[in-house]
């Protein structure tokens, strides 16, 4: 049955004496390493984890979370089949590059890099989808027009996994691309998933009632968490399962943002919610926001000047916790 959902604004999640909060996040985590089409995490501190371990290392109050994709099957992140692609009908129904088999990039056959997340400091592991594919011109959007029980199946698949390889995790969901329709956001919440991150806007201009308009939801708040409530064409989906409790955020600053923008969010006492890629450059591509040594010396500079002109009232937190204020707040 279709699914449509609200978003719902999320009160008194700052804690007393802070007036805003600042998280870090990366996406596209998995065991590819250099010898592969690019390093995502398989080389661990020697390769690109080793930029996460340098920004843990230098900023003691820095919280990351990690999104990890349970089984990677995106060999080329650019169309490689191109002819078959002009052929109307079929164009919708196979994948625009050839991927990897089924299992091989699965995490719970790397036990090297699963005891290296698991004992990174101050680091969250959650959920980046299944297999981060699909059919069709998005090829790197994994949820669209699937129903409910279907992402529900893929989402029972991932946490297999992550429960297989002994990965420690919270329960949190970043959609690849950060496409989160209605089906999935049920699905995450009839799981009881605590949070979810899906949309990015690096435009908006920043203010306490600015709403998103670029990738992934558009309307949620640009600087605030929020609740998503889902509803069937027959009622609530939570009625046969449990309560909305399903958190929303946003991404609102990446590699190209400025320091300006940072300290507007700041100032309107809101998250601001940092995002990065794990690889720069692979797959046919060049990430943006690639965490590279530039990407993590950007980052220093500002947090070096956040800390001098805020100091303790700023929160470095992670989403979880962010999270599980908002959750406190129903109980």
């Amino acid at each position: 049955m279709p699914v449509s959902m609200t978003l719902t604004e999320c009160r008194g999640w700052l804690p007393a004496g802070k007036r805003a909060a600042v998280c870090f996040s990366v996406d596209d985590v998995h065991p590819a390493t250099s010898r592969d089409e690019f390093d995502a995490g398989g080389d661990l501190g020697r390769g690109a984890l080793g930029h996460v371990e340098r920004l843990l290392d230098r900023h003691p109050q820095l919280r990351v979370t990690l999104f990890v994709t349970p089984d990677w099957r995106l060999r080329r992140l650019v169309p490689t089949r191109k002819w078959l692609t002009r052929i109307p009908f079929l164009r919708e129904r196979i994948h625009w590059a050839p991927l990897t088999p089924r299992g091989h990039f699965r995490i719970d056959r790397f036990p090297q890099f699963v005891a290296y997340l698991n004992t990174l400091p101050r680091t969250d592991c959650a959920l980046h989808g299944l297999n981060h594919a699909h059919r069709g011109p998005r090829m790197a959007v994994e949820f669209q027009e699937q129903s409910r029980a279907t992402c529900s199946a893929l989402l029972q698949e991932a946490r297999r996994i992550f429960a297989t390889a002994g990965l420690r995790h919270v329960q949190g969901f970043a959609p690849p691309a950060w496409n989160a329709p209605p089906s999935l956001c049920a699905a995450l919440n009839e799981a009881d998933f605590h949070f979810v991150t899906s949309a990015r806007d690096l435009n908006t201009p920043v203010s306490e009632r600015a709403r998103t308009a670029m990738s992934g939801v558009h309307g949620a708040s640009l600087i605030h968490p929020m609740w998503i409530r889902c509803a069937s064409s027959d009622g609530p989906t939570s009625a046969t399962a449990r309560p909305c409790r399903l958190v929303h955020f946003t991404t609102n600053f990446q590699a190209t943002s400025t320091i300006e923008r940072a300290r507007a969010v700041i100032e309107a006492g809101g998250l601001l919610s940092i995002k990065a890629h794990i690889f720069k450059t692979g797959g046919g591509i060049t990430m943006l926001d690639g965490l590279d040594a530039a990407y993590c010396d950007h980052l220093e500079r500002i947090w070096r000047e956040l800390h001098r002109r805020y100091g303790d009232a700023l929160w470095w937190t992670s989403l979880a916790e962010v999270a599980g204020r908002c959750r406190a707040t129903l109980s």
